[in-house]
């Protein structure tokens, strides 16, 4: 209602002005995310108990409201039709509790699944942000010139949107499960290469942050799609009288979530127990006066900063590509199976509720 209204008073369609809200949206999101963990610890010098505590209310609130909402959404749709065999007998609908609800979620393997893929790809998605100005400073800053970086950077945040316009038409020709498969490959491919090169290769470590970034980002926005087939299934499945989609999108949200908070967690935690580099202290890499003297060979094979986050660089987007094709290759939901669900669907919209067998 308010989004026509806005399109009454400006003259523009409604897509117009949905989409300039959520462009404006996602600035202000993308802005947060960041900066805010630099601006926290480098501005207003909080100390690490007290990010700890801040992440850790975070992840509770953010975890919690999006399944609160979608319950209250769509708690009236989760009924169940109970079949009679009895000549004439109409069909009886169960409404079914919370806790019976999370024990068909538990029984949706689909749904297990990817949320497990999911929750990593949020984790690499809020890493890339997060130390992304890190990377940088660190990387690249001696190497390349201001402009430099501020353009990989709106690089970074635009070109996942246009990419979308590509993806998406591959979807239509090779379905949403290869394609997100091909970007994982693509993922694990490019992070393996830079590896290899290292990190004085200037040009190549440009290209690899920008396009580590772009492609994860790409990822994350294909992942409703998938959301949505899994909604079909879980209607399906468990026969209800209408697709209960807000509340299936929170509870993904209740398990992938705390990967925005995991990943400046862990990802300061890896850098600091390598490096020895805390960002939480003013002055973390100054040298410290000691009484017995330093060997130069134990000196020179400590890591380096500069190490520490090229190794952050290429090894996180690794291990997360690596357990995310496993996770993927587990999902079954595509090909023949989805093809049924969705006939399946289409049956009990018209009114036929064909008997499915439970995963």
């Amino acid at each position: 209602m308010g989004l026509r209204l806005l399109a009454w008073l400006f003259h523009l369609p409604t897509a117009v002005i949905y989409g300039s809200l959520s462009l404006f949206v996602s600035i202000l999101h993308n802005v947060f995310l960041l900066y805010y963990v630099d601006t926290f610890v480098s501005v207003y010098k909080i100390d690490k108990l007290s990010f700890w505590i801040g992440e850790t209310v975070f992840l509770i609130w953010n975890s919690l409201n999006d399944p609160l909402f979608g319950w209250l959404s769509d708690r009236v749709f989760l009924s169940t039709q109970q079949l009679y065999i009895e000549k004439h007998s109409v069909p009886q609908e169960k409404r079914i509790t919370l806790a019976e609800y999370l024990q068909q979620l538990s029984r949706h393997h689909n749904f297990l699944w990817f949320v497990c893929m999911n929750l990593v790809q949020v984790f690499h998605c809020h890493f890339n942000s997060n130390f992304f100005p890190l990377f940088l400073e660190h990387l690249l800053s001696d190497q390349i010139s201001v402009s430099t970086g501020s353009f990989l950077l709106g690089v970074s945040y635009i070109a996942p949107h246009l990419n979308n316009l590509y993806f998406l038409s591959l979807c239509r020709r090779c379905g949403v499960y290869a394609v997100v498969r091909g970007l994982f490959f693509l993922k694990l491919t490019l992070s393996v290469v830079m590896l290899l090169a290292g990190p004085d290769q200037v040009y190549l470590l440009c290209i690899f942050i920008a396009s580590n970034r772009v492609f994860t980002e790409g990822t994350c926005k294909l992942l409703n799609l998938v959301v949505t087939d899994l909604v079909d299934e879980d209607l399906v499945l468990n026969r209800r009288k209408q697709a209960a989609s807000a509340l299936l999108f929170g509870m993904v949200a209740l398990v992938t979530k705390p990967g925005q908070t995991f990943a400046p967690l862990i990802g300061t935690w890896l850098l600091c127990a390598y490096t020895g580099y805390d960002i939480f202290q003013r002055n973390p890499l100054s040298n410290v006066v000691s009484a017995q003297p330093k060997l130069e060979s134990a000196a020179a094979l400590e890591p380096t900063l500069r190490q520490g986050c090229f190794y952050l660089l290429v090894f996180v987007p690794i291990a997360c590509a690596l357990l995310q094709l496993l996770s993927w290759s587990q999902f079954s939901l595509h090909g023949k199976r989805l093809q049924m669900v969705k006939a399946q669907r289409q049956s009990l919209t018209e009114g036929r509720a064909p008997e499915v067998k439970m995963i």
